[in-house]
């Protein structure tokens, strides 16, 4: 079997890493000259099935509002001048109910922690080594309000068995001995001892190189102009450079570029650009810096500690494709890095990085089957590609050669946003164009 995989993130490696280890001939295509060059590049190094949850959540239409007018909001929204944008945004905040965001949070956390296994048994078997730590997440809270979500999350999360702490004071000091100059901006926190860290760009860089040891094709600096339908299967996947590629099966794994490539077929993808910004700093003092990552939740910003650099990491701007570095949202960066962690490091030579995030509304990716008998999808993760990207992959690969998932993945598909069955036109090559019946 020969498959093509489009996009070389952390997604688009870890699913041709598991569909070689499978003895599948796999080829992989992106438009960049190297792996994990866009969104996986400087995201904010947590591997936090802990914290996997959508941000489409009670109360933050109210408070996106209220942000409006913070010089250091977590959210900003531009117009972008399309309609999928107010679409897009309109189902978000559909999906902010106290029973959407239980429904969503209980897909994203079984994938969540599967990865999290997966990536523990490939470190294990591969002998592969990415700055990691499994020290846990320490998510922070500064008023009493946030406290009281937060026990609120610790019993969703009980109620899914994954292991978490809610922290007075004193505990989160004991979690995190670094924050005990800053103690009395803080009521306490969620500990979420499984979670893990390390350097996305660095994991791919080498799970690529194992890729190309056992066969995996790699090549970069091509871009993928179309995917030809005939009936139910794409026949063929077209480059800009007129080059035809043909394989029997086709994973779609371009992150925000994947809704641009499936609407010609008439697959309506409600994957979205969200911009985060993050920065490296070197460290000076480690014994100022975090012991692993902590979360502030009135910014929305991880702070990550690797060997000798501490990457901090965050903030969503809904603006389409910009990807402009905004000096005021790397302001917000230096702020907190300084209210939590004064001494830890030089923000003076600190690099700064922005990347588009691929966003569903419901905060759920979309992994797996299409309409089409040989498309699938590996898409929309949005904050957490590198937390879902080893268990999207292994339910890709298994889902590609025929078997059933080792998890529960029948509410990842696409299938979820379809109000019946798909049905797809026959009788034309080109258009493949789906039909939802009612």
């Amino acid at each position: 079997m020969k498959a093509i995989v489009i996009g070389a993130g952390v997604v688009g490696v870890t699913t041709a890493y598991y569909l070689r280890a499978a003895g599948v001939d796999v080829t992989v295509l992106d438009r960049l000259e190297a792996p994990a060059d866009e969104t996986s590049f400087g995201n904010a190094g947590q591997v936090s099935p802990g914290y996997a949850a959508p941000w489409a959540a009670p109360g933050i239409p109210w408070k996106a509002m209220k942000w409006l007018l913070s010089e250091h909001a977590p959210l900003r929204i531009r117009p972008d001048g399309t309609f999928f944008q107010l679409a897009w945004m309109a189902r978000m905040v559909a999906n902010c109910t106290e029973a959407a965001y239980a429904r969503n949070k209980s897909r994203m956390v079984p994938l969540a922690e599967y990865s999290r296994d997966c990536l523990r048994d490939l470190r294990k078997d591969l002998n592969l080594h990415y700055e990691e730590r499994s020290l846990g997440t320490l998510q922070i809270f500064r008023n009493d309000k946030q406290l009281a979500a937060g026990r609120r999350d610790s019993g969703l999360l009980d109620q899914m068995n994954v292991a978490n702490q809610v922290l007075d004071q004193d505990g989160l000091l004991q979690a995190e001995p670094a924050l005990k100059a800053v103690a009395h901006k803080l009521t306490g926190a969620l500990l979420l001892p499984n979670d893990e860290t390390g350097d996305c760009k660095l994991f791919t860089e080498r799970l690529a190189a194992i890729c190309v040891e056992m066969g995996v094709h790699f090549r970069f600096g091509v871009t993928v102009q179309s995917l030809v339908a005939e009936g139910k299967r794409i026949s063929a996947v077209e480059l800009d450079s007129g080059e035809t590629l043909n394989a029997d099966s086709v994973v779609l794994a371009a992150g925000c570029a994947s809704r641009a490539l499936a609407l010609p077929l008439g697959l309506d993808l409600p994957v979205y650009p969200v911009k985060g910004y993050s920065i490296t700093v070197p460290l000076t003092n480690p014994e100022g810096a975090p012991r692993s990552t902590v979360l502030d939740e009135t910014y929305k910003i991880a702070l990550t500690r690797f060997d000798n650099r501490l990457r901090v990491g965050g903030m969503a701007e809904v603006a389409g494709f910009d990807k402009r570095i905004d000096p005021v949202r790397i302001d917000t960066l230096n702020m907190v890095t300084n209210d939590l962690f004064p001494h830890a490091g030089d923000l003076s030579k600190a690099s700064k990085w922005t990347g588009l995030r691929p966003m569903t509304p419901d905060g759920t990716p979309i992994v797996g089957s299409t309409p089409y008998d040989n498309l699938f999808t590996n898409t929309g993760h949005g904050t957490l590609g590198w937390t879902m990207s080893c268990g999207s992959a292994r339910v890709i690969a298994d889902t590609v050669l025929g078997r059933r998932p080792e998890i529960d993945a029948r509410e990842l598909s696409m299938a979820r946003y379809a109000k019946g069955n798909a049905r797809i036109h026959e009788g034309s090559k080109t258009s493949g164009q789906i039909k939802w019946a009612d």
